[in-house]
């Protein structure tokens, strides 16, 4: 026969594994404790007739222990289903809790609102967004890491074998005994003969000078002597007034006509760019005139 006493004496000052002593005072961690404190009216252990609410994701059951059931452990606990509302959950447990002692259901009561009041700041809280934190695997990271430097070591020194071993076939080393893959070779050897070479690229560009300046004296050597050019466009018409001028003009001047015209046809020969008709003019003094009338 069971008796809640020696129960609670035995646990109280002996031994129970769900009672937690700290400074502040003497907790229980039974998940069937209403209150949680470790004291004679909340024990589950020592109460033969005892009640409390349960949270099954996020449902809330209310059990109930009666002394009728002690002897089958199976069935020790009736468990109800609460609503969800808040005021119909009060309703069934006043219903199913209506000649219990009055300490127990105010009790209970206390822990349904609380429990009522967690479930809906879990709400607000999975609506609201907030960041995740996150561990940092700190010897993952350092063991990555070390690969990582050992990698690019074996990188390194394969690249540098593989040079070196170009370089011994490319002097003849090795000879005609060894079987290496020859095509692999050739794409290395091409791939060599695409990059450009370094002496290429630092060689300067060769600086030539040029003259430019001998049509420009040829053109300022004609243009000296444009005056006394004959222009191929001179018709008879013009030759005919040349030699009527002639014939009107002094002996003197007459000599220094030939000569201009023996110049103009000695450099008839070399092409002007420049065309225009030339026009001389002659200047009469009163005393040529005179002259001119005395010897004819």
């Amino acid at each position: 026969m069971q008796n809640d006493e020696v129960i609670w004496q035995v646990i109280r000052h002996n031994h129970c594994s769900f009672m937690a002593k700290i400074t502040t005072g003497n907790f229980c961690r039974n998940p069937y404790n209403v209150t949680g404190i470790c004291n004679r009216s909340s024990c589950p252990l020592a109460n033969s007739r005892y009640a409390t609410i349960r949270d099954h994701d996020g449902v809330f059951y209310l059990y109930m222990k009666t002394i009728e059931r002690a002897h089958k452990p199976n069935e020790l606990w009736e468990k109800v289903k609460l609503p969800r509302n808040y005021e119909k959950a009060l309703e069934t447990i006043d219903k199913h809790l209506e000649y219990w002692p009055k300490l127990l259901v105010h009790k209970i009561k206390q822990r349904l609102t609380k429990m009522t009041q967690y479930r809906i700041r879990m709400r607000k809280l999975q609506l609201k967004v907030r960041e995740k934190i996150m561990t940092v695997p700190r010897k993952e990271k350092k063991r990555e890491a070390r690969r990582e430097e050992k990698a690019e070591k074996a990188a390194v020194l394969d690249k540098s074998i593989e040079n070196e071993l170009l370089e011994r076939l490319k002097k003849g080393v090795y000879g005609d005994i060894y079987n290496y893959p020859v095509e692999a070779y050739n794409n290395v050897l091409e791939m060599e003969g695409l990059q450009p070479s370094i002496e290429e690229e630092d060689e300067e560009p060769e600086v030539e000078y040029v003259e430019g300046y001998d049509v420009l004296e040829e053109e300022e050597d004609i243009e000296d002597f444009g005056g006394f050019v004959k222009d191929e466009s001179l018709n008879e018409d013009g030759y005919d007034d040349m030699h009527e001028d002639e014939e009107e003009m002094d002996p003197s001047d007459q000599q220094v006509a030939k000569k201009m015209r023996r110049g103009s046809g000695s450099d008839s020969g070399t092409k002007v760019k420049r065309k225009g008709r030339v026009l001389i003019e002659v200047e009469r003094d009163e005393d040529v005139d005179d002259r001119q009338k005395t010897h004819m």
